[in-house]
């Protein structure tokens, strides 16, 4: 029902070279990698296990086309050890941000992502990682961190696959019925039929031609889009699926305006042609339909690729619009003083992945006498708490490491911004 609203800290021998093998296929260095205290330019002092240094590892999109979502997820994740440090959340250790970039050739990148991991894994300072933010590289990721034994927790990725039914238990490779990958977002089980229903019920939109960019995520959540759009009563004309680098849609779309559609659904990231998409459906004979997108489009650069094609556009975020609750009041006055930049959809998500991190080790620290924590013992941390109250709103992790928080935000499209619409918070039947 929708309703609206306002392990070991060390693997083996064996693993470490299998790890380094499945990461050395990138064929590309690790891009950004940058780290904070928070204090602006500050670098990592010591690491060495028992010292008074704590990492938290983030790993993102940082360069590229999927810096506009990846880059302001960093900065909240950055500003959580800002705000962490001067309240002392884990005394008598300093802690400081470790980030890498995941991104290859300007797009988030699997083997990048794993090779990040077995980073920031070799680090004993490292007691956890945000990240990543896109379901693929995810994929790539919980083997590696569910064999090491360190928290993943993301901001952003919502493959059901990724902690649902026996698709995650084979990513649970090494200790199937081990959590150790956590997020703070929604699901596309979620999102999708949100999205459908705001376009077959608000838009009274009947006619769909699905499109995805053939990932993990797109397909995913073009798929529970679709599912949802039929069972509201409308029809789905088609669905395609788009090739990795393809940057010509006219062929597609034109075939798509033989259909008449009144809504044509993207499945996928903007870095894989969402905005492209969009600025070419004008060139093709469908340019007055609407476009409805999920997360991967609520971003700044869909807005530079679709240029004034950029309106009658709708896209959903995994997440509740901070902006609507009182509790994230300081957080987006902090973020705009330390940044000067606006917040991103997935910004505040970020930084209460990174506090309810911060939260675990600091329990951690304090049931171990002040100590160092191991990964373990924060792992065993995360998996207890019963409430975290955060700028997004209370939630905890569910028996699969999913947030109790299962709110999606709808936003529409404007020639050069994106404006809030409405929010939708799913609640069992």
């Amino acid at each position: 029902m929708l309703r609206n609203i306002g392990a070991p800290r060390t693997a083996s021998a064996a693993l470490l070279v299998l790890a380094f093998a499945l990461a050395g296929c990138s064929g590309s260095g690790s891009g950004s990698n940058a780290t904070s205290n928070g204090t602006a330019g500050a670098s990592a002092g010591g690491n060495a296990a028992g010292g008074t240094v704590i990492k938290i590892g983030a790993d993102l999109p940082i360069s590229g086309a999927d810096a506009s979502d990846g880059v302001p997820t960093k900065l909240g994740v950055e500003l959580a050890i800002i705000d962490a440090n001067k309240q002392n959340l884990v005394p008598g250790f300093t802690l400081q941000t470790d980030i890498l970039d995941d991104a290859v050739n300007g797009v988030h990148n699997p083997s990048q992502g794993a090779k990040n991991v077995q980073s920031f894994a070799s680090d004993d300072a490292v007691l956890g990682i945000v990240g990543p933010f896109n379901s693929n590289v995810a994929k790539a990721e919980i083997p590696l961190t569910n064999s090491l034994g360190i928290a993943l927790i993301s901001p952003a990725t919502t493959n059901p696959d990724l902690t649902k039914g026996p698709k995650a238990l084979e990513l649970r490779t090494t200790n199937p019925q081990t959590i150790t990958f956590f997020r703070v977002c929604a699901t596309d089980d979620i999102q999708g039929p949100v999205g459908a229903d705001y376009a077959y019920n608000d838009r009274h939109l009947r006619k769909a031609y699905l499109i995805d960019d053939n990932e993990t995520y797109g397909r995913g959540v073009a798929d529970a889009w679709g599912a949802q759009f039929i069972s509201d009563g409308g029809t789905v004309l088609s669905h395609d699926h788009i090739t990795k680098g393809q940057q010509d849609f006219h062929a597609l779309l034109t075939r798509a305006a033989g259909a008449a559609p009144d809504v044509v659904f993207y499945g996928g990231v903007t870095a894989n042609g969402g905005g492209l998409i969009r600025k070419q459906m004008s060139e093709s004979g469908i340019g007055n339909v609407a476009y409805f997108g999920a997360d991967g489009v609520r971003n700044d650069q869909f807005l530079t690729d679709a240029g004034a094609t950029a309106d009658n556009v709708y896209a959903t975020v995994a997440a509740v619009n901070a902006s609507t609750i009182p509790a994230a009041k300081q957080f987006l006055t902090d973020y705009q003083t330390q940044f000067n930049q606006p917040v991103g959809s997935y910004s505040a998500a970020g930084y209460t992945a990174a506090m309810v991190l911060i939260k675990a080790i600091g329990l951690a620290s304090k049931a171990d006498g002040g100590k160092m924590p191991t990964r373990a013992e924060v792992l065993s941390q995360l998996r207890s708490i019963k409430s975290f109250q955060s700028i997004m709103g209370p939630f905890a992790f569910d028996a699969n490491g999913d947030t109790t928080n299962k709110i999606i935000s709808i936003w529409g499209a404007q020639k050069d911004k994106w404006v809030f619409l409405t929010q939708r918070k799913f609640a069992a039947k």
